[in-house]
């Protein structure tokens, strides 16, 4: 798997402590914009944020290349809806090797290996006999597992990344998952560090949410988060 922030918003902290002063006074934005660049952004979002006003983090976006993962993945991450999604076409581009994910659960299992890969050999190599004898990449498609390797970019703004972090960067989301929401949290936190200071799950920054189903460990969690 690999992750890359593609793009972002500039100066996004700037952006969103000049959307959030807006709210609250009667200067042009000319003169608010000389005004944000005196304050201490920290501890002037922290009051914002810490308001419930988030609306104002919508106005900073973050753009990721995410290379590598499986179907099963880019499944569950485009029910986040408020997102703008590019997807590597399994119906344009044809695939003539295997690509996949492979569990550790598996993988660390020489048998369960040998025999989860030749399945997936087996199946590559039928949808490129089928490729060959003329059936379109777009019915041949259906063979393909949903271990098989995708690409996409995805577009979120500040809000919707807060959101998603609560939700995929719990130890009760998918290890798939969880690993590349944590890749995009460090790229998150280096470009806007004020904003992303206390992502994570949950009990990052408040208690658990997971009730009966909690992983138990949310000192560990905090710390390894806190520490990305």
């Amino acid at each position: 798997m690999q992750v890359t922030l593609l793009n972002h918003t500039p100066e996004p902290e700037k952006t969103v402590c000049l959307a959030a002063r807006l709210c609250y006074s009667d200067n042009a934005i000319a003169e608010l914009e000389e005004k944000v660049e005196g304050i201490d952004q920290a501890k002037f979002l922290s009051k914002i944020l810490g308001m419930g006003h988030l609306s104002v983090l919508e106005h900073a976006s973050f753009s990721f290349g995410i290379d590598g993962i499986s179907r099963v993945t880019s499944h569950q991450l485009v029910r986040h809806r408020v997102a703008s999604y590019s997807q590597q076409s399994q119906r344009y581009v044809k695939f003539n090797s295997p690509e996949f994910v492979l569990p550790d659960t598996i993988g660390s299992d020489s048998d369960k290996k040998d025999r989860f890969e030749t399945m997936l050999s087996s199946i590559y190599s039928l949808y490129s006999e089928l490729v060959d004898e003329g059936v379109p990449a777009e019915d041949a498609r259906y063979l393909l597992p949903n271990a098989a390797c995708t690409k996409i970019v995805v577009t979120m703004n500040a809000r919707e990344l807060l959101h998603f972090f609560r939700l995929r960067g719990c130890e009760r989301a998918q290890w798939e998952i969880r690993e590349m929401a944590i890749e995009m949290i460090k790229l998150a936190k280096s470009a806007a560090p004020i904003i992303f200071s206390d992502t994570g799950p949950a009990c990052v920054s408040d208690t658990c949410s997971e009730g009966k189903m909690t992983c138990g460990n949310p000192k560990e969690i905090r710390a390894k988060f806190k520490s990305l």
